[in-house]
């Protein structure tokens, strides 16, 4: 079974490799220089652990806490 979508991905993957001479180093570092040029906001998120399941100290679906539980 194929999907389309990934397909799609693995072709444009492909395509930037070949472009790129697969050095993927030199395409990112190309990207970033990019991204920083552009005056666009970029977005600084937090590192969560896989133990961290609240956000802004909201309780879960079911109601109760981690910081109740621990």
């Amino acid at each position: 079974m194929q999907n389309p979508i990934l397909e799609e991905l693995h072709a444009a993957r492909r395509k930037i490799l070949a472009d790129w001479n697969g050095a993927t180093d030199a395409y990112l570092r190309d990207a970033q220089k990019r991204l920083e040029q552009s005056s666009r906001p970029i977005w600084q998120g937090k590192q969560r652990t896989m133990h961290c399941t609240e956000v802004a100290d909201r309780p879960h679906p079911d109601g109760g806490s981690t910081a109740a539980t621990r």
